[in-house]
């Protein structure tokens, strides 16, 4: 007998295949199956043998028991932990004594991660403040300065810089009480150094107290260009200066060394305000809080009891048999069974992160990850295979999210570009499609800037569907109507809205359903799919030392070129909702993986973020999302470089700006 299962339980998610029958041939016209048994055959003389030596192949070792491997949608073989409930890509070997130990771990990894992520209402003196101010900066690919003294440290700065005479107005030059023979003067950074005539020795140490000499006011010294930005003090006893061609370079007088590396990157918490930001996204995020109202006679909390075991089941079962759909809007009260312990705020925070790493996890098949990564996020558009009620799960997903933003939480998620376009009621464009399939992405941009009329194209796509192909009508007739050079814009706007919304529409409602229970469409129109995805998902500390590490240059561009200088100086101006947005210029997302930006992935697999030389100065830097590269121009000056890029990123998606390809 064969039990049939309860409703609104989930399964893991299963790819079928249907294997070729061959009892069936089908033909295409003008070919003919010949039986070769019954044709006649000339005869053929046979070929000697040919022996190749086998190469010994491993085998790879089993699978640790509750282990599976299967192949995605897109061909990447993927590994399911039926006994934790997971998926992952790299093949598990069976050496870890103690499995459950290493989810444990990696589950705390993650979790710490996640706590590192703060709403932009957070203020981030307070998230700065968090962090600790390493002194001993790193030396990086430091050269040693001939000395201390600054005869041979003067050297390394421009050629027409002078040792100033001492200024007679200046109170501070007191050469009253020096031993006989010794004279002080002022060196090009501003800093006063003694001169012994006796042995021809210069020091920056005052031979009347032993001690050296204070360091300058970093903010007025004679070689040091204006600032556009304000980054803060360098570390003690570092300084800054200007090379003879041009580039800013670093000197340790506490080791003796210079270097080319700001060692501010090596600060997480840069000192000094945060460089404004234009768009003021701060500021909608208030407006959107204070039209978040609390409902009326609601009662004062409302009580979410759940086991960790299960929490995707129990916080289904509740949120989805509440009485009135505003008590979820409430005080939440967040217990796991068999704990003791008060929500002050901390359970919320934790009950949110851990149900949406159950939501979104693809071992349940409701979303996949994307085409090009393996941490952006998509819905399953085949996800009604997995459960009967998927659409009732994804309408506890939407609530699920409208609560997080309704209560100021974040959720451990990040969505491809489209879906963030889709919640907001906006059009998904050409260039959307890049970060997603750059294939399909290329030969729609072909059609754009061609004649398309040699393809003999029609109005319709071919769809694969568990290994079947089937063809589908972009609009009625479509298989009889021609894509020719005046209608090849709507076949390019069909077949961006059949990719994207036509394949999830049933699912994508019913999770807008949820969602506009809790906050209603109109109150998150006032932000762009950018803005969307960190009110959701938060924004992370970015490490920009570990980004600039794990960056490639190409053209004519290193990391010790001036406009690469210029650049990563702006990246370190700015703060952390602007380092955001620009590696959402660039990759398509603002989420970094778990372990660095060396994890970054493009359409082809692993690819690091990638910086080009390109165009001319009158150029806007552009961005190649699939490719997770940025064509910056070779701008002539800091604040040009510093002013089209903000403009770039800004303007990204605004009506005739193309600022990604």
């Amino acid at each position: 007998m064969i039990r049939r299962p309860p409703r609104s339980t989930l399964f893991p998610y299963t790819t079928l295949f249907r294997s070729a029958d061959s009892n069936h041939l089908e033909t295409e016209p003008g070919w003919e199956v010949v039986d070769m048994d019954n044709s006649t055959t000339q005869e053929e003389t046979a070929t000697p043998p040919l022996f190749v030596p086998m190469a010994r192949t491993q085998t790879p070792s089993p699978l640790p028991p509750g282990w599976e491997e299967r192949q995605d949608a897109n061909g990447r073989t993927y590994y399911v932990n039926h006994i934790a409930r997971t998926t992952q890509w790299d093949r598990p070997t069976g050496a870890t004594p103690n499995e459950e130990e290493t989810q444990l771990r990696s589950l705390e990894s993650v979790q710490q991660e996640f706590q590192r992520r703060f709403h932009i209402s957070v203020d981030e003196t307070d998230a700065h403040s968090q962090h600790s101010f390493d002194s001993t900066p790193s030396t990086g690919t430091a050269t040693p300065v001939q000395g201390s003294s600054p005869t041979s440290s003067r050297r390394q700065s421009s050629a027409n810089e002078v040792i100033r005479e001492p200024d007679p107005s200046n109170a501070t030059l007191d050469s009253e009480g020096l031993p006989r023979g010794w004279t002080m003067q002022v060196a090009p950074n501003g800093r006063v150094f003694f001169i012994d005539h006796n042995t021809k020795n210069t020091s920056w140490i005052d031979p009347r107290t032993g001690r050296p000499s204070p360091l300058p006011n970093q903010n007025n010294l004679p070689n040091r260009r204006q600032q556009e930005d304000n980054l803060g003090p360098l570390p003690e006893g570092w300084e800054e200066r200007v090379h003879t061609d041009g580039r800013i370079f670093f000197i340790d007088h506490n080791t003796r060394m210079t270097q080319w590396e700001d060692p501010r990157l090596s600060n997480p918490a840069i000192a000094g305000p945060a460089v404004p930001y234009s768009r003021d996204y701060k500021r909608k995020y208030e407006y959107l809080k204070s039209q978040l109202k609390k409902p009326s006679n609601v009662p004062s909390k409302f009580e979410i009891k759940v086991r960790r075991t299960s929490i995707l089941e129990d916080s289904y079962r509740i949120l989805s048999n509440v009485p009135r759909v505003d008590v979820l809007k409430t005080k939440l009260w967040i217990e796991f069974e068999g704990e003791a312990g008060l929500d002050y705020g901390g359970l919320s925070r934790e009950w949110f992160f851990l149900l949406s790493r159950e939501m979104f996890n693809p071992y349940y098949g409701l979303f996949e990850y994307s085409a090009t990564d393996n941490y952006t996020l998509q819905i399953n558009p085949f996800s009604g295979m997995c459960n009967e009620d998927h659409l009732r799960y994804f309408k506890f997903i939407g609530r699920v999210v409208g609560m997080a933003i309704y209560h100021g939480k974040l959720l451990d998620a990040f969505f491809i570009r489209p879906f963030y376009k889709m919640m907001l009621g906006k059009p998904i464009s050409l260039k959307d499609m890049e970060s997603v399939d750059s294939e399909y992405y290329n030969s729609l941009k072909w059609i754009l800037e061609n004649d398309p009329a040699d393809l003999d194209l029609r109005f319709c796509v071919d769809e694969e569907t568990f290994g079947l192909m089937h063809q589908r009508e972009l609009k009625p007739g479509g298989a009889e109507l021609p894509v020719t050079q005046e209608n090849k814009l709507e076949y390019i706007e069909l077949v961006i809205h059949g990719r994207f919304v036509l394949r999830i529409q049933p699912q994508m409602s019913a999770f807008m359903e949820g969602f506009n229970e809790i906050v209603p469409l109109t109150h998150i129109k006032i932000f762009d799919e950018h803005e969307l995805e960190l009110l959701i998902g938060g924004i992370g500390m970015i490490d920009v030392k570990d980004w600039k590490l794990n960056c490639v240059y190409k053209g004519d561009y290193h990391p010790n070129h001036i406009v690469i200088q210029w650049f990563w100086r702006v990246v370190l101006s700015f703060n952390n909702e602007m380092r955001a947005r620009l590696l959402q210029f660039v990759t398509g997302t603002s989420r970094v993986p778990m372990n660095g930006f060396k994890e970054l992935y493009g359409s082809n697999g692993p690819q690091s973020f990638t910086i080009e030389k390109w165009g001319t100065p009158n150029n806007y830097p552009r961005a190649h999302t699939c490719f997770n590269r940025l064509d910056l121009p070779p701008y002539e000056s800091y604040q040009e470089l510093r002013e089209k890029l903000i403009t770039a990123v800004d303007g990204a998606d605004t009506s005739g700006f193309g600022g990604v390809d």
